[in-house]
């Protein structure tokens, strides 16, 4: 099947291009030391699991959920017994339920806590899977230094933010059975904001770096990095990693979601009517952003869209809409060289990151199919939904 005999909407990975960020990231973790982990929030289209485990060291996890979906799922071979190693699972959440912490335990490698109040709340559990020596446990702080700019939502920084535990809440020596520090700070970010951010914390939490009685085992720098994108400075990165292995004896870790699917998907879409209005026509699309895309409308942003330029940039001007009944439901303003019409197919790129994992069927909207891209031009769709899906959800 080639690309354009998949029925619409759709989101198509592309291959090739997954397997080109994988293979920066992997230059990363070598020429560094540091290790790299999937953020399943990002990205967990699982289908793609065994070619992204060829090149990383693991998967971060927002919980149970995803920390399952790695353990069953991330491996470069189908057959886990014959994995030279296997893949880390690093799983932090704000708040722990009591009654998944146990198999949170015997699945993950690190487990983050977001307070002293959570980690010793839950330390009967855990302290049992360190002794078994299956588990590292870290907490994570807030280093209070924002790198944000118009994107508040997503500042973990902020006053009154309830992610990490900040430079006053914290004990003098660090809490028996703590190995590890974790930051995340950065959304959709060069290299300057993490290297700002870790002088401030090198600043302020230096001294659990250097205690040597409770010194720290590992440093997990977040995600975030744009590592990926053209014009990140990764031989900065590199030398930062180096810095603070070199000077703290601690194993470093990043955890990209962005990154290793950065303009790896794309949400095909067909044009099903046109409007005329005061302004601009409206085209009506059988994809929506409130259902398919909504980081378009929660940050917001305007996707890339294939051919096409700003608002009377080219010669046709349109507002692309959907048919669900918000009447905010509006991804942007778009011009074309030539007329829309009604059946033609439209290309949204950079549709692999939070979109898939981040859908809805509002308005009893399908999901669009999944789909895979791959290097020799095929397409195969790896995942059909269908009422069932939207039914079972409620």
């Amino acid at each position: 099947m080639k690309i354009n005999d998949l029925k619409t909407p759709v989101y198509v990975i592309d291959e090739r291009k997954l397997r080109e960020n994988c293979e920066i990231l992997n230059s990363v973790e070598e020429r560094s030391g540091a290790k790299i982990l999937l953020a399943q929030k990002a990205f967990s289209a699982y289908s793609t699991y065994p070619l992204i485990a060829k090149y990383l060291s693991g998967t971060t996890a927002s919980g149970l959920f995803e920390a399952k979906l790695a353990y069953e799922e991330f491996y470069p071979e189908k057959d886990k017994n014959i994995c030279n190693s296997k893949p880390e699972i690093h799983v932090f959440e704000p708040a722990f339920d009591d009654d998944e912490m146990e198999e949170i335990c015997r699945i993950s490698d690190h487990l983050i806590f977001n307070s002293i109040n959570q980690l010793e709340h839950h330390r009967t559990k855990w302290e049992k899977a360190v002794k078994s020596g299956n588990l590292s446990v870290g907490i994570r702080v807030n280093p209070e230094f924002s790198t944000q700019e118009g994107h508040e939502i997503y500042d973990p920084c902020a006053p009154g933010s309830r992610l990490g535990i900040r430079l006053c809440d914290m004990p003098d020596t660090l809490p028996a059975g703590v190995e590890g520090f974790h930051f995340h700070t950065l959304c959709e970010q060069g290299f300057e904001p993490l290297k700002n951010t870790f002088e401030a914390f090198e600043t302020k939490f230096g001294k659990y770096l250097k205690d040597p009685i409770h010194k720290i085992k590992w440093l997990n720098l977040g995600g975030g990095h744009h590592i990926t994108r053209n014009d990140y400075d990764r031989d900065g990165l590199i030398e930062l990693i180096k810095y603070i292995i070199t000077n703290y004896e601690v194993q470093v870790y990043l955890e990209p979601g962005e990154a290793v699917a950065l303009d790896a998907g794309y949400l095909l879409t067909t044009v099903m009517d046109v409007i005329n209005t005061e302004a601009y026509p409206v085209l009506v699309l059988d994809t929506s952003a409130a259902c398919h895309m909504p980081d378009v409308l929660e940050m917001p942003y305007r996707p890339p869209l294939q051919n096409s330029g700003d608002a009377e940039e080219k010669k046709y001007t349109y507002r692309l809409s959907s048919r669900t009944c918000l009447a905010g439901d509006v991804i942007g303003d778009y011009s074309f060289d030539k007329e829309i019409c009604i059946g033609d197919r439209l290309t949204f790129e950079d549709m692999a990151i939070y979109s898939m994992v981040k859908n809805n069927t509002f308005n009893g909207m399908p999901l669009p199919d999944i789909a895979k891209l791959k290097e020799d031009g095929s397409t195969e769709v790896v995942k059909h939904f269908s009422y069932n899906d939207f039914k079972t959800r409620l």
